[in-house]
């Protein structure tokens, strides 16, 4: 595991460990953030931990034409229940990420610390999210950090069904119709697979980020 100084540098992703931690420390400064990004590393940490960097091998992605809309979901689309809007309210939106109630997990990676270093980023132009609202309330919503040609997905909420689905599916579309390569999702879960996401290896995935 490498320990990281006030120098702005990473290890290579080869030297995680199987798990994909790679470095300990550091800060969550923008220029620190986008290098990070920018090589396929994340910051991932409970308030009780050091800041924690992994690249995991697999990585979780999704490319656009793999996209899986259920006949239900495609009901809902077309029915028009809910408005979706693009970096109107960033703060909102990863703070009900860290505060929602998620089955078989206890308290949040979302710190105080986090919030504030994605909300900068978010006045720089690189942090992006999604809403959702329902009757003008915010019911929904994604963010992650744009790469400009890949998107990489951090976390997302849903306050009422399918809310978040309605965030990920215009994301992508977005994204698509923008000509970006892929959606990075960083790890796996059965919700996003049944989404259309699969596993591809790490080396394919830093292949693709770096073009």
């Amino acid at each position: 595991m490498y320990f990281l100084s006030k120098e702005l540098f990473f290890p290579s992703v080869e030297q995680a460990d199987k798990y994909g931690l790679l470095a300990v420390g550091g800060d969550l400064s923008p220029e620190r953030l986008m290098l990070a990004y920018r090589n396929g590393i994340f910051p991932w940490f409970d308030d009780d931990d050091p800041i924690l960097w992994w690249s995991p091998n697999p990585r979780m992605v999704l490319f656009f034409d793999e996209l899986v809309i259920s006949k239900s979901m495609r009901n809902i689309l077309n029915r028009g229940m809910f408005k979706v809007t693009f970096n109107q309210d960033f703060r909102s939106v990863i703070s009900n990420c860290r505060e929602i109630k998620r089955e078989g997990q206890q308290g949040t990676w979302i710190t105080n610390e986090i919030v504030e270093a994605y909300c900068r980023l978010n006045e720089l132009g690189i942090a992006q999210s999604v809403e959702v609202w329902q009757n003008d309330e915010l019911v929904g919503g994604l963010y992650g950090i744009d790469l400009g040609h890949v998107f990489c997905g951090e976390s997302m909420f849903s306050k009422v069904s399918n809310a978040s689905k309605v965030a990920f599916i215009s994301l992508v579309k977005y994204l698509q119709h923008s000509n970006y390569k892929l959606l990075d999702c960083q790890l796996h879960n059965n919700h996003l697979e049944s989404l259309g996401c699969r596993e591809i290896p790490r080396e394919d995935f830093l292949n693709l980020i770096r073009i």
